[in-house]
């Protein structure tokens, strides 16, 4: 099959990035002929939140890319067309995780499909995280151009039956990300490199810090373990995307600035490896929103995971025997899944981390492609 995947791979960062990046790769290893089309320019300057879209990695996960788009000039769209009606493709799939590119994607898609290609979206949020106004009316706009729809989550796949009715969807769960477990490295090893206790149970949150990521409440749950008696730790890596401050006063006022570590910034490829294998448990008590590639990377690691259920929306964070599900925006829940690890009363099984799924992903994919009519 000929396929053309249009989304960010390096230098730009992120799990976006690196999903398309994995995708491709499984897609070239199962022999199908794949064009990456990706972007001169994700977003302006100005509309960005965080420090930079670009990757720093010194050891970056790449794969041959056309940079041909850019969100804001029509000309690059219309290129960027002209390339994929040239390439003949059986498929063009699009990422889709923010509705900026709705502008872009809308005209791109409306154009192959008058030409007879089929296009697919990928769908890793229909609806941004914290949505506004216009978001419903950008996402129908673009998303409406599709033949089919991959989700990854029954969240996301309801969002999308109530926003394109008769849309034609698969859903396929998000693959692991373990392609940084093989740097995995002994625990005081880890420890000793980031500067930590070597005794002290280490819990991990990891990436962009945003209000939907409920970060406060693993604070507070943290504090009221503290007072209970529990020693434990908490490392926090990855670029705040609000105000720092906030919590750094409410550990401060919880008299946790000794328990808590807080690395903000974009945590590079060569060591995030050091960061997963000094944790002891991973935690995402997501307060909205839907998957979690950090999740998917820390069951690669093989490490134990306690998660709201909106983060555990698929199979194989149920599958897994290092994972506890807890209540959405509960903060006692959280504590108690916290106290019953700290007790021991929970011991999570960590000897075999999950298979990656990306094979898995290409042929549903694949094959949803084949039975879909144009």
């Amino acid at each position: 099959m000929k396929i053309v995947l249009i989304g960010p791979v390096y230098p730009y960062r992120g799990g976006i990035a690196h999903y398309t990046t994995l995708i491709a790769k499984a897609l070239l290893a199962s022999k199908h002929e794949v064009k990456v089309i990706s972007f001169k320019r994700q977003y302006p300057k100005w509309l960005y939140p965080g420090q930079d879209d670009h990757d720093p990695s010194r050891e970056p996960i790449t794969v041959d890319a056309n940079f041909l788009l850019d969100p804001l000039y029509p000309w690059t769209w219309r290129k960027a067309i002209k390339q994929i009606i040239k390439d003949s493709p059986d498929l063009v799939l699009i990422q889709w995780w923010t509705t900026f590119w709705a502008f872009a994607y809308a005209p791109i898609a409306g154009a192959l499909k008058r030409m007879g290609i089929r296009v697919g979206y990928l769908i890793h949020n229909v609806i941004p995280h914290e949505a506004r106004l216009w978001d419903r009316f950008l996402a129908k706009m673009a998303l409406g151009k599709g033949d089919i729809f991959v989700v990854q989550s029954s969240g996301q796949r309801e969002t999308l039956q109530r926003l394109i009715p008769n849309a034609r969807i698969e859903l396929v769960e998000h693959p692991i990300y373990d392609m940084f477990a093989v740097q995995k490295i002994d625990k005081k090893s880890a420890r000793r490199k980031l500067g930590l206790p070597e005794d002290l149970p280490l819990i991990l949150f990891f990436g962009i810090v945003r209000p939907y990521k409920g970060l406060t409440l693993l604070v507070d749950a943290l504090g009221q373990l503290f007072s209970e008696g529990f020693q434990a730790g908490l490392y926090i890596a990855g670029e705040f995307w609000e105000d720092v401050q906030k919590y750094q006063d409410q550990i401060k006022r919880l008299n946790l600035s000794d328990k808590v570590w807080i690395d903000n910034r974009y945590i590079p490829n060569e060591e995030v490896a050091i960061i997963f294998s000094a944790a002891d448990v991973f935690v995402a008590p997501y307060i909205s929103g839907t998957q979690s590639g950090a999740v998917k990377m820390a069951l690669g690691f093989g490490l134990p995971v306690i998660a709201s259920e909106i983060v555990a929306s698929d199979q194989s964070f149920y599958h897994s025997t290092a994972a506890k599900v807890i209540d959405i925006a509960d903060c006692n829940a959280l504590k108690e899944a916290l106290r019953e690890w700290l007790s021991g009363n929970w011991k999570p099984q960590q000897s075999q981390p999950l298979q990656d799924g990306w094979e898995s992903l290409v042929e549903k994919v694949v094959a949803f492609a084949h039975e879909s009519p144009r």
